[in-house]
Protein backbone atom coordinates (compact mmCIF):
# COMPACT_ATOMS: atom_id res chain seq x y z
CA UNK A 1 0.00 0.00 0.00
CA UNK A 2 1.27 3.45 -0.82
CA UNK A 3 2.18 5.60 2.16
CA UNK A 4 1.69 9.29 2.66
CA UNK A 5 4.59 11.72 2.15
CA UNK A 6 6.99 11.63 5.05
CA UNK A 7 7.47 15.42 4.93
CA UNK A 8 4.79 17.83 6.09
CA UNK A 9 1.78 16.14 7.73
CA UNK A 10 -1.40 16.21 5.64
CA UNK A 11 -3.75 19.07 6.45
CA UNK A 12 -6.75 18.54 8.69
CA UNK A 13 -10.06 17.86 6.96
CA UNK A 14 -12.78 20.47 7.42
CA UNK A 15 -16.29 19.06 7.30
CA UNK A 16 -19.44 21.20 7.45
CA UNK A 17 -22.79 19.58 8.27
CA UNK A 18 -26.15 21.34 8.37
CA UNK A 19 -28.66 19.96 10.87
CA UNK A 20 -31.84 18.77 9.07
CA UNK A 21 -35.29 19.16 10.57
CA UNK A 22 -35.41 15.55 11.78
CA UNK A 23 -32.11 16.02 13.63
CA UNK A 24 -33.33 18.93 15.76
CA UNK A 25 -33.13 18.29 19.50
CA UNK A 26 -30.41 15.63 19.26
CA UNK A 27 -27.28 15.85 21.35
CA UNK A 28 -24.35 17.18 19.33
CA UNK A 29 -22.26 14.05 19.88
CA UNK A 30 -25.13 11.74 18.88
CA UNK A 31 -25.92 13.83 15.77
CA UNK A 32 -22.29 13.62 14.60
CA UNK A 33 -21.90 9.93 15.41
CA UNK A 34 -24.98 9.16 13.28
CA UNK A 35 -23.53 11.06 10.33
CA UNK A 36 -19.90 10.05 10.41
CA UNK A 37 -20.33 6.34 9.88
CA UNK A 38 -17.69 4.50 11.88
CA UNK A 39 -16.72 7.32 14.24
CA UNK A 40 -17.94 6.26 17.69
CA UNK A 41 -19.59 8.64 20.13
CA UNK A 42 -16.54 8.46 22.39
CA UNK A 43 -14.31 9.51 19.47
CA UNK A 44 -16.71 12.35 18.65
CA UNK A 45 -16.79 13.46 22.29
CA UNK A 46 -12.99 13.57 22.33
CA UNK A 47 -12.95 15.76 19.20
CA UNK A 48 -15.48 18.12 20.81
CA UNK A 49 -13.45 18.38 24.03
CA UNK A 50 -10.31 19.04 22.00
CA UNK A 51 -12.05 22.06 20.49
CA UNK A 52 -12.23 20.55 16.99
CA UNK A 53 -16.01 21.01 16.69
CA UNK A 54 -17.91 24.30 16.36
CA UNK A 55 -21.67 24.78 16.42
CA UNK A 56 -22.57 27.89 14.43
CA UNK A 57 -18.97 29.12 14.83
CA UNK A 58 -18.92 28.76 18.62
CA UNK A 59 -17.49 26.06 20.88
CA UNK A 60 -19.97 23.51 22.14
CA UNK A 61 -20.24 20.60 24.55
CA UNK A 62 -21.05 16.98 23.64
CA UNK A 63 -24.52 17.29 25.23
CA UNK A 64 -25.47 20.54 23.50
CA UNK A 65 -28.81 20.17 21.69
CA UNK A 66 -28.64 21.01 17.97
CA UNK A 67 -31.37 22.93 16.14
CA UNK A 68 -32.63 22.65 12.58
CA UNK A 69 -30.42 24.76 10.31
CA UNK A 70 -27.42 24.80 12.66
CA UNK A 71 -24.07 24.36 10.93
CA UNK A 72 -21.60 22.02 12.59
CA UNK A 73 -17.96 22.36 11.53
CA UNK A 74 -15.45 19.62 12.31
CA UNK A 75 -11.71 20.17 12.15
CA UNK A 76 -10.90 16.52 11.56
CA UNK A 77 -7.30 15.63 12.48
CA UNK A 78 -5.13 14.07 9.81
CA UNK A 79 -5.85 10.34 9.74
CA UNK A 80 -3.33 7.98 11.21
CA UNK A 81 -1.87 5.39 8.85
CA UNK A 82 -3.75 2.11 8.92
CA UNK A 83 -1.96 -0.41 11.11
CA UNK A 84 -3.40 -3.73 9.89
CA UNK A 85 -1.04 -5.49 7.51
CA UNK A 86 -1.99 -5.94 3.84
CA UNK A 87 -2.87 -9.49 2.86
CA UNK A 88 -3.12 -10.89 -0.66
CA UNK A 89 -6.65 -12.20 -0.12
CA UNK A 90 -8.67 -12.55 -3.37
CA UNK A 91 -11.24 -9.80 -3.67
CA UNK A 92 -14.03 -9.49 -6.24
CA UNK A 93 -14.27 -5.82 -7.25
CA UNK A 94 -17.68 -4.75 -8.58
CA UNK A 95 -16.92 -1.06 -9.18
CA UNK A 96 -13.73 0.99 -8.91
CA UNK A 97 -12.72 4.61 -9.52
CA UNK A 98 -10.50 7.28 -7.96
CA UNK A 99 -12.95 7.97 -5.12
CA UNK A 100 -14.44 4.65 -4.06
CA UNK A 101 -14.54 0.93 -4.61
CA UNK A 102 -17.44 -1.51 -4.27
CA UNK A 103 -16.48 -5.08 -3.45
CA UNK A 104 -18.31 -8.38 -3.09
CA UNK A 105 -17.59 -9.39 0.49
CA UNK A 106 -17.55 -13.17 0.82
CA UNK A 107 -19.43 -14.90 3.60
CA UNK A 108 -17.26 -15.79 6.58
CA UNK A 109 -15.07 -12.69 6.26
CA UNK A 110 -15.10 -10.09 9.04
CA UNK A 111 -15.14 -6.53 7.74
CA UNK A 112 -12.46 -5.02 10.00
CA UNK A 113 -9.99 -6.24 12.64
CA UNK A 114 -11.42 -6.75 16.10
CA UNK A 115 -10.86 -8.96 19.11
CA UNK A 116 -10.25 -12.47 17.80
CA UNK A 117 -9.94 -11.27 14.19
CA UNK A 118 -6.59 -9.51 13.83
CA UNK A 119 -6.12 -10.61 10.23
CA UNK A 120 -7.96 -12.22 7.34
CA UNK A 121 -10.47 -9.35 7.31
CA UNK A 122 -11.81 -7.27 4.46
CA UNK A 123 -9.62 -4.38 5.63
CA UNK A 124 -6.52 -6.57 5.32
CA UNK A 125 -7.55 -7.48 1.77
CA UNK A 126 -8.33 -3.86 0.88
CA UNK A 127 -4.92 -2.68 2.09
CA UNK A 128 -3.37 -5.06 -0.44
CA UNK A 129 -5.64 -4.24 -3.39
CA UNK A 130 -6.47 -0.54 -2.93
CA UNK A 131 -4.07 2.39 -2.68
CA UNK A 132 -4.48 5.32 -0.24
CA UNK A 133 -7.59 4.22 1.62
CA UNK A 134 -9.43 6.83 3.65
CA UNK A 135 -8.18 7.00 7.23
CA UNK A 136 -11.28 8.68 8.64
CA UNK A 137 -12.72 5.39 9.85
CA UNK A 138 -9.88 4.97 12.34
CA UNK A 139 -6.69 2.94 12.30
CA UNK A 140 -8.44 -0.43 12.12
CA UNK A 141 -11.21 0.59 9.71
CA UNK A 142 -9.67 2.53 6.82
CA UNK A 143 -12.29 3.54 4.25
CA UNK A 144 -15.11 1.52 5.80
CA UNK A 145 -18.43 3.38 5.49
CA UNK A 146 -20.85 0.59 6.43
CA UNK A 147 -20.64 -3.06 7.41
CA UNK A 148 -22.06 -6.50 6.69
CA UNK A 149 -22.32 -9.30 9.24
CA UNK A 150 -19.62 -11.96 9.04
CA UNK A 151 -22.06 -14.51 7.62
CA UNK A 152 -23.55 -12.10 5.07
CA UNK A 153 -22.08 -11.80 1.60
CA UNK A 154 -22.47 -9.10 -1.02
CA UNK A 155 -21.92 -5.51 -2.08
CA UNK A 156 -20.04 -3.17 0.25
CA UNK A 157 -18.77 0.32 -0.63
CA UNK A 158 -15.41 1.63 0.59
CA UNK A 159 -14.13 5.22 0.38
CA UNK A 160 -10.65 5.90 -0.98
CA UNK A 161 -10.23 9.31 0.62
CA UNK A 162 -11.71 11.26 3.50
CA UNK A 163 -13.95 13.60 1.50
CA UNK A 164 -15.62 10.63 -0.20
CA UNK A 165 -15.92 8.91 3.18
CA UNK A 166 -17.67 11.90 4.76
CA UNK A 167 -20.16 12.27 1.90
CA UNK A 168 -20.97 8.54 1.70
CA UNK A 169 -21.38 8.39 5.49
CA UNK A 170 -23.80 11.32 5.25
CA UNK A 171 -25.85 9.52 2.58
CA UNK A 172 -26.09 6.41 4.75
CA UNK A 173 -27.06 8.47 7.80
CA UNK A 174 -29.67 10.43 5.85
CA UNK A 175 -31.13 7.21 4.36
CA UNK A 176 -30.35 8.20 0.79
CA UNK A 177 -28.61 4.91 -0.08
CA UNK A 178 -30.77 2.17 -1.60
CA UNK A 179 -29.91 -1.23 -0.10
CA UNK A 180 -31.51 -4.50 -1.18
CA UNK A 181 -30.78 -7.99 0.08
CA UNK A 182 -31.70 -11.45 -1.17
CA UNK A 183 -32.90 -13.82 1.55
CA UNK A 184 -34.47 -17.25 1.74
CA UNK A 185 -37.01 -17.40 4.59
CA UNK A 186 -39.24 -20.04 6.11
CA UNK A 187 -42.93 -19.92 5.19
CA UNK A 188 -44.87 -17.80 2.72
CA UNK A 189 -44.10 -14.08 2.61
CA UNK A 190 -46.03 -11.77 0.33
CA UNK A 191 -44.50 -9.13 -1.90
CA UNK A 192 -45.02 -5.60 -0.62
CA UNK A 193 -45.07 -6.50 3.06
CA UNK A 194 -43.66 -3.73 5.27
CA UNK A 195 -42.13 -4.51 8.66
CA UNK A 196 -41.93 -1.41 10.84
CA UNK A 197 -40.66 -2.56 14.25
CA UNK A 198 -38.15 -0.68 16.43
CA UNK A 199 -35.21 -2.89 17.46
CA UNK A 200 -32.29 -2.75 19.89
CA UNK A 201 -30.19 -4.87 22.23
CA UNK A 202 -32.13 -7.74 23.76
CA UNK A 203 -32.80 -7.04 27.47
CA UNK A 204 -31.70 -10.57 28.43
CA UNK A 205 -29.04 -11.58 25.87
CA UNK A 206 -26.89 -8.55 24.99
CA UNK A 207 -25.36 -10.36 21.99
CA UNK A 208 -28.76 -10.49 20.30
CA UNK A 209 -30.91 -7.77 18.79
CA UNK A 210 -34.61 -7.82 19.61
CA UNK A 211 -37.93 -6.06 19.10
CA UNK A 212 -38.29 -6.20 22.92
CA UNK A 213 -35.41 -3.82 23.61
CA UNK A 214 -35.97 -1.08 26.18
CA UNK A 215 -33.94 1.30 24.01
CA UNK A 216 -35.23 0.33 20.58
CA UNK A 217 -34.55 2.45 17.52
CA UNK A 218 -36.71 2.85 14.43
CA UNK A 219 -36.20 0.17 11.77
CA UNK A 220 -38.12 -0.43 8.53
CA UNK A 221 -37.83 -3.43 6.19
CA UNK A 222 -39.86 -3.86 3.00
CA UNK A 223 -40.33 -7.00 0.89
CA UNK A 224 -39.71 -5.88 -2.72
CA UNK A 225 -40.15 -9.23 -4.48
CA UNK A 226 -41.20 -12.67 -3.28
CA UNK A 227 -40.86 -16.07 -4.98
CA UNK A 228 -42.81 -18.82 -3.13
CA UNK A 229 -40.95 -22.15 -3.17
CA UNK A 230 -43.06 -24.80 -1.41
CA UNK A 231 -42.36 -24.12 2.26
CA UNK A 232 -39.88 -21.28 1.87
CA UNK A 233 -39.84 -17.93 0.04
CA UNK A 234 -36.97 -16.31 -1.83
CA UNK A 235 -37.35 -12.60 -1.16
CA UNK A 236 -35.64 -9.37 -2.10
CA UNK A 237 -35.90 -6.92 0.80
CA UNK A 238 -35.07 -3.23 1.00
CA UNK A 239 -34.05 -1.51 4.21
CA UNK A 240 -34.53 2.20 4.80
CA UNK A 241 -32.56 1.99 8.04
CA UNK A 242 -29.39 -0.01 8.65
CA UNK A 243 -29.63 -1.37 12.18
CA UNK A 244 -27.51 -4.27 13.39
CA UNK A 245 -29.05 -7.62 12.31
CA UNK A 246 -32.14 -5.69 11.13
CA UNK A 247 -33.31 -8.03 8.35
CA UNK A 248 -32.71 -11.18 10.39
CA UNK A 249 -34.50 -9.80 13.45
CA UNK A 250 -37.44 -8.35 11.52
CA UNK A 251 -38.12 -11.48 9.48
CA UNK A 252 -37.83 -13.68 12.56
CA UNK A 253 -40.16 -11.37 14.52
CA UNK A 254 -42.95 -11.83 11.96
CA UNK A 255 -42.53 -15.61 11.90
CA UNK A 256 -40.30 -15.98 8.82
CA UNK A 257 -36.69 -16.39 10.01
CA UNK A 258 -33.89 -16.45 7.45
CA UNK A 259 -33.02 -20.02 6.49
CA UNK A 260 -29.71 -21.05 8.07
CA UNK A 261 -29.76 -18.35 10.75
CA UNK A 262 -28.86 -20.16 13.97
CA UNK A 263 -29.18 -17.01 16.11
CA UNK A 264 -32.73 -16.00 15.19
CA UNK A 265 -34.48 -19.32 14.67
CA UNK A 266 -33.68 -20.12 11.05
CA UNK A 267 -32.00 -23.51 11.56
CA UNK A 268 -34.28 -26.56 11.64
CA UNK A 269 -32.86 -29.91 12.67
CA UNK A 270 -35.51 -31.85 10.77
CA UNK A 271 -36.64 -29.91 7.68
CA UNK A 272 -39.19 -31.52 5.34
CA UNK A 273 -37.53 -34.10 3.05
CA UNK A 274 -37.91 -31.91 -0.03
CA UNK A 275 -36.03 -29.06 1.74
CA UNK A 276 -33.12 -31.04 3.18
CA UNK A 277 -30.75 -29.22 0.83
CA UNK A 278 -30.85 -26.27 3.26
CA UNK A 279 -28.80 -28.34 5.71
CA UNK A 280 -25.83 -27.73 3.44
CA UNK A 281 -25.83 -24.07 4.41
CA UNK A 282 -23.19 -23.03 6.91
CA UNK A 283 -24.51 -19.48 7.33
CA UNK A 284 -27.74 -17.49 6.94
CA UNK A 285 -29.13 -17.29 3.42
CA UNK A 286 -28.63 -13.51 3.26
CA UNK A 287 -26.83 -11.56 0.53
CA UNK A 288 -26.41 -7.83 -0.15
CA UNK A 289 -27.62 -7.91 -3.74
CA UNK A 290 -27.86 -4.23 -4.71
CA UNK A 291 -26.50 -0.82 -3.70
CA UNK A 292 -27.43 2.53 -5.25
CA UNK A 293 -26.10 5.92 -4.17
CA UNK A 294 -24.96 9.31 -5.45
CA UNK A 295 -21.30 9.50 -6.40
CA UNK A 296 -19.54 11.56 -3.70
CA UNK A 297 -17.65 13.67 -6.26
CA UNK A 298 -20.25 14.67 -8.86
CA UNK A 299 -23.58 13.27 -7.66
CA UNK A 300 -24.16 10.88 -10.57
CA UNK A 301 -26.14 7.76 -9.69
CA UNK A 302 -24.09 4.64 -9.05
CA UNK A 303 -25.97 1.34 -8.97
CA UNK A 304 -24.18 -1.95 -8.35
CA UNK A 305 -25.73 -5.42 -8.39
CA UNK A 306 -24.10 -8.51 -6.93
CA UNK A 307 -25.10 -12.03 -8.00
CA UNK A 308 -25.79 -14.78 -5.48
CA UNK A 309 -22.63 -16.71 -4.53
CA UNK A 310 -22.41 -20.38 -5.41
CA UNK A 311 -23.46 -21.76 -2.01
CA UNK A 312 -26.72 -19.79 -2.01
CA UNK A 313 -27.37 -20.22 -5.73
CA UNK A 314 -27.07 -24.00 -5.41
CA UNK A 315 -29.66 -24.11 -2.63
CA UNK A 316 -32.05 -21.80 -4.51
CA UNK A 317 -31.75 -23.83 -7.73
CA UNK A 318 -32.26 -27.14 -5.93
CA UNK A 319 -35.39 -25.90 -4.16
CA UNK A 320 -36.80 -24.41 -7.38
CA UNK A 321 -36.30 -27.74 -9.13
CA UNK A 322 -37.97 -29.76 -6.40
CA UNK A 323 -40.83 -27.23 -6.17
CA UNK A 324 -41.52 -27.62 -9.91
CA UNK A 325 -41.25 -31.39 -9.62
CA UNK A 326 -43.71 -31.57 -6.75
CA UNK A 327 -46.12 -29.26 -8.53
CA UNK A 328 -45.97 -31.40 -11.68
CA UNK A 329 -46.42 -34.55 -9.61
CA UNK A 330 -49.59 -33.17 -8.03
CA UNK A 331 -51.06 -32.62 -11.50
CA UNK A 332 -49.75 -35.85 -13.10
CA UNK A 333 -48.77 -38.22 -10.27
CA UNK A 334 -48.30 -41.24 -12.53
CA UNK A 335 -46.03 -39.45 -14.99
CA UNK A 336 -43.05 -38.97 -12.69
CA UNK A 337 -40.81 -41.43 -10.86
CA UNK A 338 -40.42 -41.10 -7.09
CA UNK A 339 -38.65 -37.96 -5.93
CA UNK A 340 -35.05 -38.59 -4.84
CA UNK A 341 -34.18 -37.59 -1.28
CA UNK A 342 -31.56 -34.87 -0.72
CA UNK A 343 -28.65 -35.92 1.44
CA UNK A 344 -27.58 -33.41 4.10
Amino acid sequence: MATRDSGEPPPAEHIDLRVPADGAGSRLDRFLANRLGDRTRSQIQRLIREGRVELDRTAARPGTAVRAGDVVRLDMPAPAPATPRPEAIPLDVLYDDADLVVVDKPAGMVVHPAAGHADGTLVNALLHHVQDLSGIGGELRPGIVHRLDRGTSGALVVAKHDRAHAELARQFADREVEKEYAALVWGLVRQGRRIDLPIGRDPVDRKRISVRSRRAREAVTRVVTAEPLDGVTLVQVAIATGRTHQIRVHLSAVGHPVVGDSVYGGCRRHPPPHLRVVQRLHRPFLHAARLAFAHPRDGRRIEVSCALPDDLQHVADAIRAVTLRRAAGRHHPAALPPEPEEQP
